[in-house]
């Protein structure tokens, strides 16, 4: 940045630099090294062309509350002698490159205009940003080109800004997780307090290390602890019996999601969107022809019970398997309705001490972490509403809910048996008799 000082940027952030994006959202755990590389790059490319740029957070009583001190001791370490700091901006004595320092409670109707010619925007700590501030905010920053720089450590699954930038992504938003372990110039002192956490507390070094939505303790059904887990076991192949759970669509932004598991491996996940009935069954057809499952169980609420209909009269009787979410649970006593059942199956499977394995997929992980318990009046297994989950993540947990699919009832080599055999017991009389047996 001068001719003798050399300034390195980790190339995970090398995008804030190289690519034209409305949103550049970049989140993750301490340590990753966000706020110095926004600020060194934003100081950079001041040097390079006129701009103005709005450093900001939901509460700033003061300039000493924001980034400021930041971007002035940057310019100090690496004698930028071109930037001139004043008691209330930062400016380029070159370019004539201006910061400026706000915070967004304070961008009501009569000053917002401000901020309409702004360039870049960098939002500082924007888990703690409101909605109501970035409703005010996004609008007003429209001059052609400009950008919103977005860094943050996620606190809850629905922060508003990451609802309204992170959860959806389009061709205009650039998302990137970066942690500790990407940063090259974390200390090692760090790295160690990191791994310490990570032992002695895995949730924690979830949410503090890796940047994963703080954790509800024990309202949460499934620990981040075990899906990471899972998702770092890629050594294991089955050759159990091929499961497939499908998960269909109700509305326009759903997508129908179909799981394929062998006992302890969850294999992969296909996702269709905008299928009809038919075109759903289409796809069953062809996978359940292609690999023979044992069994294939369908969420057959809603419209889901089309596509099930469909796939009986075409004669998969003895392996499609309609499921009500919202029905009994086979174990009645334990449980508030069948989606709560599956679930705490799909909970057991990942703590079971065989070992599970999952794809590694950021999406899957918010999903099965993002429900939470409760116990009825009876005191059963009851989760929160789907739409709940849907508004936590801004999507519906269609992934999640495919898997849980796989685990509706267990799934015996029945190979040879006679179907219309009424004196054989059904697969849900053999679960209650497993279960009650073992005392679960």
């Amino acid at each position: 940045m001068t001719s003798n000082t050399t300034v390195k940027i980790p190339k995970i952030f090398a995008p804030l630099l190289t690519t034209n994006k409305r949103y550049k959202l970049f989140y993750g755990g301490r340590a990753g090294g966000k706020s110095y590389a926004f600020a060194d790059s934003l100081l950079l490319l001041g040097r390079m062309k006129k701009l103005r740029i709005a450093c900001m957070r939901e509460v700033q009583e003061s300039i000493k509350d924001s980034v400021y001190k930041l971007l002035s001791d940057r310019i100090n370490e690496y004698n930028l002698t071109d930037y001139n700091i004043t008691a209330t901006q930062i400016v380029n004595k070159v370019t004539g490159t201006t910061f400026i320092f706000k915070g967004l409670q304070e961008q009501y109707a009569e000053n917002i205009k401000s901020l309409e010619g702004v360039d870049i925007v960098w939002l500082e700590e924007a888990q703690k940003i409101s909605k109501k501030s970035w409703d005010i905010l996004n609008p007003t920053i429209r001059k052609a080109g400009s950008e919103i720089w977005i860094s943050m450590n996620r606190e809850q699954e629905n922060d508003p800004v990451w609802m309204a930038v992170g959860a959806h992504p389009d061709e205009r938003t650039l998302v990137v997780k970066v942690n500790y372990n990407d940063n090259p110039f974390c200390p090692e002192e760090v790295k160690y307090l990191a791994q310490k956490c990570q032992k002695e507390n895995p949730d924690d070094y979830e949410h503090i290390w890796l940047g994963a939505p703080a954790s509800v303790g024990a309202y949460k059904l499934i620990s981040y602890k075990s899906v990471r887990k899972a998702m770092e076991t890629q050594w294991r192949k089955s050759t159990s019996m091929l499961i497939i759970g499908i998960d269909v669509a109700r509305f326009g932004d759903d997508a129908t999601v179909m799981c394929f598991r062998r006992g302890r491996v969850c294999l992969e996940f296909k996702t269709f969107k905008h299928l009809d009935n038919v075109a759903v069954a289409n796809q069953a057809t062809f996978f359940i022809r292609q690999y023979r499952p044992a069994r294939v169980f369908i969420d057959a609420g809603g419209v889901g019970g089309g596509v099930v209909d469909i796939l009986l009269d075409r004669g998969f009787k003895r392996v499609v398997r309609p499921v009500m979410f919202g029905g009994s649970a086979i174990l009645d006593e334990r449980y508030h309705n069948r989606r709560a059942e599956m679930w705490d199956e799909l909970r057991q499977w990942l703590e079971d001490e065989g070992g599970a394995q999952l794809p590694k997929d950021e999406m899957l992980m918010a999903e099965l972490c993002a429900v939470n318990k409760k116990y009825d009046s009876r005191g059963r297994l009851q989760l929160e509403e789907k739409a709940e989950i849907k508004s936590k993540l801004g999507r519906s947990p269609d992934m999640a809910d495919a898997l849980a699919l796989t685990f509706a009832e267990p799934v015996y080599d029945i190979e040879g048996r006679d179907e219309n055999d009424k004196t054989q017991n059904s697969l849900e009389g053999l679960f209650k008799v497993e279960k009650a047996n073992t005392g679960w």
